[in-house]
């Protein structure tokens, strides 16, 4: 056993006394010794509720023969930190959690790992972490939160940031607005729609990482603590095994999780975290890959934001399994793959439901005939840009329009809900990417304001910054390369026309070469934002958002 390096033999004996100084038994020394990594905390509406879900992996473990031992990560809630300088720090959250496991299984080899996550940022760390240690894993999330209701629909969280501009523009009063606060979030869970958290839980069941169920099995249901312990007995096979993370989450089973991503409509942040993660197991994935797929996969569920439908839907109309199932049919998922159920995506799909068609199209009835997310290219965007085309109006597709420039998020904010940016205009807000933000903010707030103000069929946004997974509109995100490095949208000026074609998947500054090349000899790099600290050092080591925005080699 691996556990057996700080256990085992005469040398040992003083790292067993330590053990024994807190309660463990000679019996449970000698069991499997399997790391339990808990996100929990109580700043996240996500996680507060961890600690449950923790109790009943241990339990899990106990009953399958091991010796469970708890240690905790950090998490950011993207939501409180949402439009201030806290967001600064989320997405560079990620590589301090996928560092904090790796410093923590190393120092402690433990046999096996149960990674406890549930929100935006703990997913993919956790998942990178597994990865780049490679010892046997699974995940259990937290589950997602139930919608909001109120009167005669449901409502969530981007309910309320969209009411803000709703009260900006005269058609939401502020009593209104309270109304949606304090309903819209009824209670633990990742935020109800198929934003960033349930996006990536979704694609980690997807991946092979996460039981059937880890996606869509509502935070509040039994069945999620019937799954955590599952998944805590689960990781005593996949240690007798030894089958360990590589071995499933291969290309194959990668382009199974994006298959999945574009069939759901998922956040524009898993471009991000997807080949991110696959970068830990020595896979590149290229951002045509996801062109590639969304070419061939339909849309098959219309989730929040861009759909009525919320994950306590998708988990009774089958969940990720029955979403398999019916892209199966069409070829569009490898059934090969394996599974940390210790069987094949064919095997697992044999006791998958059959999809509600109501909730889950059929393949042949799809929303859309392309999948959720296309990448975008052109003069503006020569490493690419990432748009939810699946959330996008159809008179957004192909659009031409006039640039309105913004160095930061809150210059941008300001000049929308002061009811500055007009029909027709573009709003480009640059020097928010990973190396000029630092840590390339979501922006949620002006994307969720001008949906709010009724100008999502007549305004686009443009970042080398992100989006949460709540947004909707004809909003491009991870513009690469970004303007702190000298990308082209550094060049942009206000009058600027740019041509977006989601279609043709292009992205155009209307402004010809030699001029181009005027400003680029005139552009001069931005001091950094920030000179001490964290996201100081993150800003000096981090790659371009095409690459996953990892820290270089």
């Amino acid at each position: 056993m691996r556990s057996d390096k700080m256990k085992k033999g005469l040398e040992k004996a003083p790292h067993r006394s330590l053990f024994k100084a807190m309660g463990y038994t000679d019996e449970e020394i000698a069991r499997p010794i399997v790391g339990v990594v808990n996100a929990a905390n109580e700043i996240i509406p996500g996680h507060i509720h961890l600690d449950t879900i923790a109790t009943a992996v241990k339990a899990g473990i106990r009953m399958a023969g091991g010796t469970p031992v708890e240690f905790p990560v950090i998490g950011i809630c993207d939501g409180i930190a949402m439009n201030h300088e806290g967001m600064k720090y989320s997405l560079a959250s990620r590589e301090l959690i996928a560092d904090s496991i790796e410093v923590m299984a190393i120092a402690h080899p433990f046999d096996g790992l149960v990674l406890i996550p549930n929100c935006d940022k703990i997913i993919p760390g956790m998942l990178m972490a597994a990865l780049r240690l490679n010892i046997p894993a699974i995940v259990v999330s937290g589950g997602p939160m139930l919608a909001g209701r109120l009167r005669d629909r449901d409502i969530d969280l981007i309910t309320v940031f969209e009411g803000v501009g709703g009260v900006k523009s005269g058609k939401l009063s502020q009593r209104d607005l309270k109304i949606l606060e304090d309903y819209a979030c009824p209670g633990c869970g990742s935020c109800a729609g198929m934003f960033t958290a349930n996006s990536m839980n979704c694609l980690t069941e997807a991946l092979g990482l996460g039981l059937p169920g880890n996606g869509t099995i509502p935070a509040v249901h039994a069945a999620r603590v019937r799954l955590a312990k599952k998944a805590g007995m689960q990781i005593m096979t996949l240690i007798k095994r030894n089958l360990t993370p590589r071995a499933i989450a291969t290309p194959a089973a990668f382009r199974n999780a994006i298959a999945v991503d574009m069939a759901l409509g998922c956040s524009t942040n898993t471009v991000l975290h997807v080949p991110a993660i696959a970068h830990e197991a020595g896979i590149r994935l290229n951002l045509d890959i996801f062109n590639e797929i969304s070419r061939v996969t339909p849309h098959l569920c219309s989730m929040s934001p861009a759909g009525p439908v919320h994950l306590q839907d998708l988990d009774h109309a089958g969940g990720i399994q029955a979403v398999m199932k019916e892209l199966a049919k069409a070829k569009l998922i490898d059934v090969r793959c394996l599974t940390v159920t210790g069987a094949t995506v064919a095997e697992n799909l044999k006791h998958a439901p059959d999809p509600d068609h109501e909730i889950i199209r059929p393949v042949r009835k799809p929303h859309h005939e392309e999948g959720g997310i296309a990448i975008l290219r052109g003069n503006l965007a020569p490493e690419g840009a990432v748009v939810k085309q699946s959330a996008v109006e159809p008179e957004m597709m192909h659009w031409v329009g006039t640039a309105r420039v913004f160095d930061s998020e809150e210059d941008a904010v300001k000049a929308i809900l002061g009811g500055k940016i007009k029909p027709g205009h573009i709003v480009v807000i640059r020097y928010e990417g990973p190396k000029g933000g630092p840590g390339m903010r979501e922006m949620l707030t002006p994307t969720s304001a001008i949906v709010g103000m009724g100008l999502d069929r007549d305004v686009a946004l443009i970042t080398d910054g992100r989006f949460s997974g709540g947004t909707r509109g004809a909003a491009i995100g991870h513009v690469s390369p970004e303007a702190a490095e000298g990308g082209p949208i550094a060049l942009v000026k206000n009058g600027d026309r740019i041509e977006i074609d989601i279609p043709k998947k292009r992205l155009t500054l209307n402004v010809d070469a030699q001029e181009l090349a005027r400003r680029k000899k005139a552009w001069k790099p931005p001091k950094p934002k920030i000179t001490s600290g964290y996201v100081y050092r993150y800003a000096l080591q981090v790659t371009s958002a095409s690459t996953g925005a990892v820290l270089k080699d």
